[in-house]
């Protein structure tokens, strides 16, 4: 019916034209009915043809919001999975969460950090790594060590679309018997506020902390090596206010550090060794601030 009223409207705005136009002619001529007949066609296909342009882009839209949401309704539900698993009694299932958890995070860009949010609570969980303490999961370390892995692998080429490099972390607490950071590349806030450093070798060699802020702050090194040899501080802030050297070692061999500022005020040297051997400042404000040292160190 809307087709057919368009039709009559064009087809007497038509005849109207044509009628005028063969009215103004010397002799006046009759319509030429033929000629109204195709304006009138022809414009009812160039309307029909705009008409379903604009149904089939409406359509496109609609069908790019449904598989939209189809896409964010399966990754939460993955997302879900793989929270499960990280909770489950079982250390191989704990490990395909990680990886489950890591394959999302590349996947799903708008959540990526809530992914690594994820990962870095679980290493914020309690954790007992002595095996003949009563509280000792068994795999537990394993696990614990693979997030570590897998959140350095991310860490290596800043400019890839998988990359964390810019992305937030939160150690925050968490218990470190030993792990390998080297080589990557932290461009946000990292926080190890207040985490141990207990046992085994924690690697940061040729680690670059650049344009953030990343904090030691409180952080124990009690035992086992802490190595920063090779490290670039780049701009940002570095802190290992109030942190206690109980033991162990801490190396910043060869470290650059470049504007910004490192502070180490209140630490406590009270056993083990901190190196600075060969590490250079520049442009850098260190602050040491007081810092109890024994006597004769």
């Amino acid at each position: 019916m809307a087709a057919g009223v368009l039709g009559w409207v064009i087809y007497h705005y038509a005849y109207d034209h044509f009628a005028q136009a063969a009215a103004d002619q010397k002799p006046p001529k009759p319509v030429n009915i033929n000629d109204v007949l195709k304006a009138t066609v022809t414009a009812l296909t160039l309307i029909g043809a705009v008409l379903a342009g604009l149904y089939a882009y409406r359509k496109q839209l609609l069908a790019e919001g449904d598989a939209h949401r189809a896409d964010a309704s399966q990754l939460a539900e993955r997302y879900t999975t793989a929270a499960e698993q990280l909770g489950h009694d079982q250390a191989a299932v704990r490990l395909a969460g990680v990886y489950a958890l890591a394959r999302l995070a590349d996947d799903w860009a708008e959540q990526r950090q809530v992914c690594i949010d994820v990962l870095c609570a679980y290493l914020r969980m309690p954790y007992q790594p002595d095996p003949l303490a009563p509280e000792h999961k068994i795999g537990e370390s394993e696990v614990r060590q693979t997030i570590i892995r897998v959140i350095r692998d991310h860490l290596q080429e800043p400019d890839t679309s998988t990359a964390w490099c810019q992305q937030s972390f939160d150690f925050t607490g968490a218990v470190f018997y030993g792990g390998d950071f080297s080589t990557s590349h932290f461009r946000g806030m990292v926080s190890f506020l207040g985490a141990t450093f207990s046992g085994g070798e924690t690697s940061f060699r040729n680690v670059i902390f650049s344009d953030g802020i990343v904090s030691f702050r409180g952080a124990t090194f009690s035992g086992g090596t802490v190595h920063f040899d090779g490290a670039t501080f780049s701009g940002g802030m570095v802190s290992f206010r109030g942190a206690p050297f109980s033991g162990g070692a801490v190396s910043l061999r060869g470290a650059t550090f470049s504007g910004g500022t490192v502070t180490f005020n209140y630490a406590t040297l009270s056993g083990g060794t901190v190196r600075f051997t060969g590490a250079t400042f520049s442009g850098t404000v260190f602050e040491w601030g007081p810092l109890p040292v024994p006597t004769g160190a």
